[in-house]
């Protein structure tokens, strides 16, 4: 579990120095951009890497970090300016289904309205294609619902837009972000009291892998 942890942290990492630098495909860029507008958690961090990006650094290739500590004490040590940015009330605006703003030109301004498709009993799905060689969609799990067991032939981003989920490598409330690749095999199950919406970004394909799951992987490609 411990390093299961470990690689979601640095994938995260590697995540926001791509978005600082503008180096992410568009749909990882919009996932990013509304992780930082739904939670304060890592604002400090990217701003701080934006300001570094304009020393200099910008055509950098985004890395892992091994010691994020330490870079971060450096950075805050140092007289670059900070922006902590606006609180995430004041980002996603009243009137549109709470999507945030990063997302509005891929989902729209209303999830209500959008062409959901029923993929099992609980679970519904809506595709926006593909963008950068990067799928886009938003999954909606009713409230208790476990996910079919799957892993991936390639990776998988997932932002918590409503509710949250619980899988082997933790939980995960709105505004968090869950990184998946071909070494996770994972079940999903939504929290119980409120329905999970979530906005993923896929490169490659997802396979299901429990015995009901590979009965039903041929229909869900």
């Amino acid at each position: 579990m411990r390093a299961v942890m470990e690689k979601n942290v640095t994938g995260m990492d590697e995540l926001l120095a791509g978005y600082a630098a503008g180096t992410l495909s568009y749909p990882a860029q919009a996932l990013v951009g509304a992780h930082l507008e739904l939670s304060g958690r890592n604002r400090t961090y990217v701003s701080s890497l934006e300001a570094l990006a304009a020393t200099g650094l910008a055509d950098s290739a985004p890395v892992a970090l091994s010691d994020r500590d330490g870079v971060l004490d450096a950075i805050l040590s140092s007289e670059l300016p900070m922006n902590d940015n606006r609180s995430s009330a004041d980002q996603v605006s009243e009137g549109t289904d709470n999507v945030p703003q990063s997302l509005r030109a891929i989902v729209g301004t209303s999830m209500e309205s959008l062409p959901w498709r029923s993929l099992l009993p609980g679970v519904k799905e809506c595709k926006f294609g593909e963008i950068d060689g990067c799928a886009s969609s938003l999954l909606w799990v009713r409230a208790g619902r476990a996910m079919p067991s799957h892993t991936h032939h390639g990776t998988e981003l997932t932002l918590v837009l409503k509710g949250g989920f619980r899988d082997e490598d933790g939980h995960f409330v709105a505004g968090d972000v869950s990184y998946a690749d071909s070494d996770v095999d994972h079940k999903p199950v939504a929290d119980e009291g409120e329905d999970c919406i979530c906005f993923a970004v896929t490169a490659g394909r997802l396979q299901l892998t429990g015995p009901v799951g590979r009965w039903f992987d041929p229909f869900l490609r």
